[in-house]
């Protein structure tokens, strides 16, 4: 490696983590530790790794989760390291935005396989996006997951937040209903678009000036919904 590559292991199993940890250091990667998505979502912020390496199972998150929101404003590979084997599992995880997927017990000539290919993807890719998005008088930190208007902070339920973030980072694009229903509620929901339009309608009271009028969030009929900053 021309220069030191950065990843973040998030592993609440201590036993685990430092195994991790020290297999990679030996190949010459600088690793960062934390055992929480708390301490996790702090990390990526002030450290921008070139890869993240997550377990699902976290103390204080659902990993999916912290996937779907990494997602939603980072295109850093994340590679989930889990003791889930189920396909549904599986399958989960790389719908909410993951690249890969490797089972405990791994090998560990496997799992640094793996983390060199999704470092050659990242370095052959595109930039990183910035941890805020900016509209209006709205500001979005995608790190802390707080949403200001403003110097005020907008309340907004996991669900308004998830949906914001999905069509904030995505301007001048339309995204379809089925888009945004598959990214925010799954595949189960993907055809009923009253979902939508109740949480567009929140969202619109929260963020825009006059709300019968939007800026934003832009209705296209028929189709979905586009983000004009």
């Amino acid at each position: 490696m021309s220069e030191t590559q950065s990843i973040l292991l998030v592993e609440d199993d201590r036993q685990i983590r430092e195994l991790v940890a020290a297999t990679l250091e030996g190949e010459g990667y600088a690793v960062v530790e934390s055992a929480s998505a708390a301490q996790a979502a702090v990390e990526v912020g002030a450290r921008r790794p070139d890869l993240l390496i997550l377990d699902l199972g976290l103390p204080d998150r659902d990993g999916i989760e912290f996937v779907r929101d990494y997602r939603a404003w980072s295109a850093v590979p994340i590679l989930i390291l889990s003791a889930r084997s189920q396909e549904a599992s599986k399958v989960a995880a790389l719908d909410a935005g993951a690249d890969d997927y490797l089972t405990k017990p791994f090998g560990v000539s496997e799992l640094l396989a793996r983390v060199r290919a999704l470092l050659r993807r990242r370095h052959l890719g595109s930039g990183e996006a910035e941890p805020t998005i900016a509209f209006g008088d709205c500001l979005i930190d995608c790190v802390r997951r707080v949403v200001t208007r403003g110097s005020e902070p907008l309340h907004l339920t996991q669900i308004e937040y998830r949906l914001l973030i999905l069509l904030a980072s995505n301007p001048g694009r339309v995204l379809t209903h089925r888009q945004l229903l598959q990214q925010i509620w799954g595949g189960r929901a993907v055809e009923n678009h009253q979902y939508l339009r109740v949480y567009v309608g929140h969202l619109r009271q929260k963020i825009e000036h006059t709300p019968a009028q939007p800026r934003h969030i832009l209705t296209e009929i028929g189709v979905g919904y586009r983000f004009q900053v």
